[in-house]
């Protein structure tokens, strides 16, 4: 996340995304070799983000020194230094683009500029601000990896050659930005809430940030309901986050959580938040009903109190307004708590030749728990095996793999 940070001020500075990107690695590099020396007992400075952004500062006027740009580009100088003295600062009054304060929101809108495709605006301010990787990226968006990088590459050379102006877009040009920024803000949160790979379930860090962002958003601009609708989601999702974690650090599933460890304070702060994007009278949008089924689950005081049947006429709404594959699927797991696992299973069967979610590891998941509870524990088995192969996330395929242990075989064969 500092990584993030000290590209978004490096691009504030040289008004090129990708030479910011190359830099802020130079000074991770740099404190690399640097610091088990400099700080022998401690291994980093006292406040190593201020070091980190120091080095990377000073490498980038470096840059522009030598390659002469104060006689060829003076503006861009003249921008680097001012900077610098704003940071050092940072109570002096501010324009609306500088009230914002936040250097991590002006690199959002610009990766999310209208020059660049949708895809393109995505993936890169998923790969500068959440610090994905390109195998993260592609897994988000089920496509090969080299698409993504290629898309990336293509972005960053495509706001350079724009020069596309590095502040936060005012009146019509904002709305026209907001989804691409939302969508780029839930995918962050999302990779948060549930890593794609590695050996923990959660990266809270993520989540955070994209939080903070969506708050920063929301009073930006209050009188749009999506930006709430988010916000909400987020904030009742994030209020989970104790309860989704066993003392091994293993995943506890929904139903199983203990929800005296719900933060109370993020679901009223999440609660609050859908009303607003209800009160602008334009009906809920895609997140708006998504925080809806979320405060479902919410107000349910324990899983047994959880209103079903309105959750699954949430999600048959929400694939009316947003279709895809994976609310689908959601809404198969809705219809099976709602009806049984044989209505969940109807649904998630017509999904198997889905090709997106070809190699989607919650579908055979789900399909898995759907014939455990109906019985059918050689089918529910071969599920799990399947769901836990397909899994990159480390702690999701042990999970996996015990519930493939808790189907047995069958008396007088081998399990």
């Amino acid at each position: 996340m500092e990584s993030a940070r000290i590209i978004a001020a490096l691009a504030r500075m040289l008004r090129d995304v990708g030479l910011a990107e190359e830099m802020a690695q130079e000074a991770l590099v740099a404190a690399l070799e640097t610091w088990p020396e400099a700080f022998p007992e401690q291994g980093m400075p006292d406040n190593p983000a201020a070091w980190l952004m120091a080095t990377a500062k000073n490498r980038a006027l470096d840059h522009l020194r030598h390659r002469k740009l104060a006689q060829d580009r003076e503006p861009e100088l003249t921008h680097a230094i001012e900077s610098l003295l704003e940071d050092a600062a940072p109570d002096l009054e501010r324009t609306l683009d500088n009230r914002i304060g936040d250097d991590l929101l002006r690199l959002v809108f610009i990766a999310c500029h209208p020059v660049l495709p949708t895809e393109g605006r995505v993936a890169l301010t998923l790969r500068l601000l959440g610090g994905l990787t390109t195998d993260e990226i592609a897994r988000a968006f089920f496509v090969p990896e080299p698409t993504v990088a290629q898309r990336i590459v293509r972005a960053k050379r495509t706001l350079l050659e724009a020069r596309v102006p590095f502040e936060v877009p005012a009146g019509l040009d904002l709305v026209q930005r907001l989804s691409s920024v939302l969508q780029v803000i839930y995918l962050i949160y999302n990779e948060g809430y549930s890593a794609t790979t590695g050996a923990d379930w959660m990266r809270p860090a993520l989540c955070d940030e994209a939080l903070r962002l969506g708050r920063i958003l929301a009073g930006l601009v209050p009188r749009e309901p999506e930006v709430h609708g988010l916000v909400a989601l987020m904030e009742i999702q994030s209020s989970r986050a104790r309860a989704r974690l066993a003392a091994d650090g293993s995943p506890v599933l929904l139903l199983e959580q203990d929800r005296a460890r719900w933060d109370q304070l993020l679901i009223r702060r999440g609660l609050a938040a859908l009303d607003r994007a209800g009160q602008a009278g334009q009906g809920l949008g895609p997140y708006g009903l998504q925080a809806a089924i979320a405060a479902c689950h919410a107000r349910a005081r324990k899983a047994a109190d959880t209103d079903w049947q309105r959750i699954a006429a949430l999600y048959d709404a929400l694939a009316q307004l947003a279709p895809s594959p994976v609310v689908e699927l959601n809404r198969a797991v809705a219809l099976a708590m709602a009806f049984g696992p044989a209505a969940g299973l109807e649904a998630a069967d017509a999904l198997v030749d889905e090709p997106a979610l070809r190699n989607y590891h919650l579908l055979p998941g789900v399909r898995g728990d759907f014939l455990f509870k109906l019985g059918r524990l050689d089918e529910a088995r071969a599920e799990f095996l399947r769901a836990a192969e397909l899994a990159q996330n480390g702690r999701e395929r042990t999970l996996l793999l015990a519930r493939a242990a808790a189907c047995p075989a069958p008396p007088g064969r081998a399990g």
